[in-house]
């Protein structure tokens, strides 16, 4: 039976994983035991992705990234090349910690973008749509639709579901498609 996806030679998947229709995995990458990857993924190359992840569908992940246990990627998620995700507050080499009871969970949100070389500190939800500037540094969670980036990763602003930067006039966004309510974007109908 042919595949319905495309895995390069160079690429290694170990047993017991899920991977959906029209996913292509890239160079050199390396998808680890109980991963369930969704439909239509683009893997790009020298990804790892650990054990027991899953990974939604129409998902992009660029190069050089490691998606770790305790990580969960929604639908239409984009990693930038060489972002980072963590999964344990305090390592240590001496003392280590192994299993999923030591690993804090992180979510990543339907459509969220993490931009290059950005650092998501386990333990933090990523909005939906919400947009991760390149480099930041992101300790605490980040609310649906909102902007963030620096070291640590601030609140800059709203973008909508294209990442486009909004303007609001008396807490309406001047495309009329959004309010904000109590500190929360609400797309409005």
């Amino acid at each position: 039976m042919k595949k319905k996806y495309f895995i390069h030679n160079s690429s290694f998947i170990d047993e017991n994983t899920s991977i959906g229709e029209g996913t292509k995995v890239w160079h050199f990458s390396h998808i680890q035991s109980h991963v369930k990857i969704g439909k239509k993924c683009s893997i790009g190359q020298n990804v790892n992705i650990a054990n027991n992840v899953k990974i939604g569908n129409n998902v992009k992940i660029q190069n050089n990234v490691s998606v770790y246990e305790g990580v969960e990627i929604e639908d239409f998620v984009f990693c930038g090349p060489s972002m980072v995700f963590t999964n344990i507050l305090q390592p240590r080499s001496e003392f280590p910690q192994r299993g999923s009871k030591f690993y804090d969970k992180t979510l990543v949100k339907k459509s969220a973008s993490i931009g290059a070389n950005a650092t998501i500190v386990c333990g933090t939800t990523i909005g939906k749509y919400a947009m991760i500037g390149a480099g930041s540094v992101v300790t605490k969670s980040v609310k649906d639709y909102a902007l963030v980036y620096g070291n640590p990763a601030k609140f800059i602003g709203w973008v909508d579901k294209k990442g486009n930067r909004l303007e609001f006039k008396d807490n309406i966004s001047t495309c009329g498609n959004f309010k904000i309510v109590d500190n929360n974007l609400v797309e409005l109908e």
